[in-house]
């Protein structure tokens, strides 16, 4: 149960401090706003590792179904435990983008942007094309499994700095492959917070664009499938 727990509040951090960031630089009359892309790729680096410098030590804070899906398929995660994970990842997601609606609820009712309120919430493409938008998550949380499998190997003897090297790599692939899609590599991140924004009083919101939705949690279980495997397979040749 413990496991489980952490894992709601891991992921409930991860959004207070993620899209909390996305809230500071869009949202009208912040501090922030209009900080810019690096603020926002950033921040949710920052909030990876803090989110699994709190609770990796109880359940390995995976905060993201890819990442349980994607080591459950190489045999290091309980497929049993899966569906647990999962739903305490979504039960946190939501919790989280719910506190950061608080937080910035003045700035909500000032800012006029309806597709920025949104995307507080939620991930959207910059050039709309189905299969394209599919194709840069899948490569992504690709990316997000090797990085992790390969910062977590024990050949590195990372130890504590694990937590800071995956905020790290949270960071590059945001900057590196984040600009078509805004880089959800992450399910419960975007569909539990876009949930959450169908059903606050935003005031002056628009629809949450479920058209768009099965983008971010397909292509990232995808590409946490693949990226596990590659890694799996090419660690086969090493040992």
């Amino acid at each position: 149960m413990a496991m489980i727990i952490s894992e709601v509040i891991g992921t409930m951090i991860l959004i207070i401090l993620g899209d909390g960031v996305v809230a500071n630089v869009v949202l009208s009359k912040t501090k922030g706003n209009s900080s810019g892309w690096i603020v926002i790729t950033a921040g949710w680096g920052f909030a990876v590792a803090i989110a699994v410098y709190v609770v990796g030590w109880v359940g390995g804070a995976h905060l993201n179904p890819a990442v349980t899906i994607g080591l459950a398929a190489i045999g290091s995660f309980p497929w049993a435990l899966v569906p647990w994970y999962i739903a305490a990842q979504m039960l946190g997601a939501f919790l989280g983008a719910i506190i950061v609606y608080l937080a910035y609820h003045e700035h909500f009712a000032q800012s006029d942007d309806a597709d920025g309120k949104l995307g507080v919430f939620a991930t959207g493409p910059a050039i709309r094309s189905s299969l394209w938008n599919l194709v840069t998550e899948i490569i992504g949380t690709a990316m997000l499994l090797i990085g992790i499998l390969g910062i977590s190997n024990t050949n590195n003897n990372m130890g504590a700095l694990g937590a800071l090297v995956t905020g790290i790599l949270i960071w590059a692939i945001g900057l590196s492959l984040g600009g078509p899609t805004g880089y959800a590599i992450n399910p419960a991140r975007d569909l539990g917070p876009r949930i959450a924004h169908a059903l606050l009083p935003i005031p002056g919101k628009r629809d949450s664009d479920w058209s768009y939705a099965w983008i971010p949690i397909v292509g990232p279980i995808v590409g946490g499938l693949l990226g596990a495997g590659i890694y799996t397979f090419a660690l086969s040749l090493f040992v």
